[in-house]
């Protein structure tokens, strides 16, 4: 008997009719003999009501209160689909958070897993639930408050089960049928691959593809978890479909030099101008923007005058105010002196990630030289062993997409 982790995305979990698609999947692995644990989102489109509802009541709002309110869309699903297999003769019941417990520390809103003890899932399945369903996305902290794990926590969700549970694979279920070199929405001709590396997948992950949340590619890499993200919507849930995220040694394709696209719409550019520049400034700037929840991600530090720098960083635009929160408390608490806050709120990232860069030179000069062939201005460079990003305009972000997909001949192996 094998311990398969099923996990069902927003989309695949819509409604009372995908919710019994969902089901079927499900029980075909209880007939093949599987125990099975079922991590599902919010329906589609209802954790974004409950953040509206929760801005709208109180712009400056407790985090802890958003996690109360947020995490309910999750708890709505985990019941309904224990319902659902129950009708159709599988014994299977729900689980919140707090009940297996998933045990959370960090931040509200970005909470990280730190344990699941297997004991209580464990006796569940030893008394006859052959499926036991687990509202993904969330957990309990220390103080008993429910945690939320941002955006995409579902999927973290599934992949910390699966490696608590010592389960035989992870699926992760999703409107798309596996992991495209980049958003067919922009490049109609995007290749689906059908293997990619942990670190591959990491990289886009992070850098705006949303098949896959960042840390839950960290957990599967960190704990050999086999990954697998298909389509809800298919019929056939074979080893033959979808796309596996495994070691780069496992992989037998060709390697190109590039392997995918990644974009992050949703940018924001801040600078603080004239910072002292001494020893020490940048733990003063971005240790109260880390204590605020603040995930920042490119940051230059340029010369502007004597003794004086300049910083800049990205964010997301949803965190910009919480940034000069926390920036304009240190000032005032004298930990840091600046002249001004600058904030460009209509910028996107645009990131080309591959495994073959560490052997492949010129990979870098030939991204810039396509943008510039394009008319793209680039704002900011950082760069990593397999991963260059740029910040542009975000009007030019999907002339970016297309022009480096094609420049790097993405649409075939």
């Amino acid at each position: 008997m094998s311990r398969i982790v099923m996990k069902f995305g927003g989309t695949s979990v819509a409604d009372l009719d995908k919710i019994a698609n969902a089901a079927n999947k499900v029980a075909q692995e209880v007939e093949n003999g599987n125990q099975v644990v079922v991590i599902v989102s919010a329906m589609s489109g209802k954790t974004n009501e409950l953040v509206g509802w929760v801005r709208e009541t109180k712009p400056d709002y407790d985090q802890a209160e958003y996690d109360a309110v947020v995490s309910s869309g999750e708890n709505v699903t985990s019941g309904l689909m224990a319902l659902r297999l129950q009708q159709m003769g599988i014994k299977a019941r729900s689980w919140q958070g707090w009940q297996v417990p998933v045990k959370c520390t960090g931040h509200h809103e970005a909470a990280r897993i730190d344990d699941i003890p297997p004991e209580n899932m464990n006796a569940a399945f030893d008394a006859g639930y052959a499926v036991n369903v687990v509202a993904g996305f969330q957990g309990v902290m220390d103080d008993n408050r429910i945690a939320t794990l941002g955006r995409g926590g579902s999927d973290t969700t599934a992949v910390a089960f699966a490696a608590a549970l010592k389960a035989d694979r992870c699926d992760i279920y999703t409107d798309v049928d596996g992991i495209y070199t980049t958003d067919p929405r922009i490049v109609p001709n995007a290749r689906k691959l059908h293997r990619i590396s942990y670190e591959e997948m990491l990289e886009l992950a992070s850098q705006g593809a949303k098949v896959l949340q960042t840390r839950s590619v960290e957990l599967a890499r960190s704990y050999h978890v086999p990954l697998r993200v298909l389509s809800s919507f298919e019929d056939d849930i074979s080893d033959k479909v979808g796309t596996v995220v495994c070691r780069e040694k496992d992989i037998m394709e060709n390697i190109k030099a590039v392997k995918g696209v990644a974009y992050s719409r949703d940018e924001a550019k801040v600078t603080l101008v004239s910072v002292a520049d001494r020893p020490g400034v940048a733990a003063a700037i971005f240790g109260p923007l880390a204590d605020a929840g603040v995930n920042v991600d490119m940051i230059v530090q340029n010369i502007s005058e004597e003794g004086r720098t300049d910083m800049t960083f990205s964010c997301p635009v949803d965190q910009v105010l919480r940034a000069e929160k926390a920036l304009k408390a240190a000032h005032e608490a004298d930990d840091i002196n600046y002249k001004e806050i600058i904030v460009d709120d209509i910028v996107a990232k645009v990131t080309i990630v591959g495994n073959g860069m560490r052997s492949h030179a010129g990979v870098a000069s030939k991204m810039f030289k396509v943008l510039a062939d394009e008319g793209v201005n680039i704002r900011v460079i950082t760069t990593s062993e397999i991963k260059v990003s740029v910040l542009v305009d975000r009007k030019y972000m999907e002339l970016a997409v297309r022009a480096l997909h094609d420049a790097f001949e993405l649409e075939t192996a």
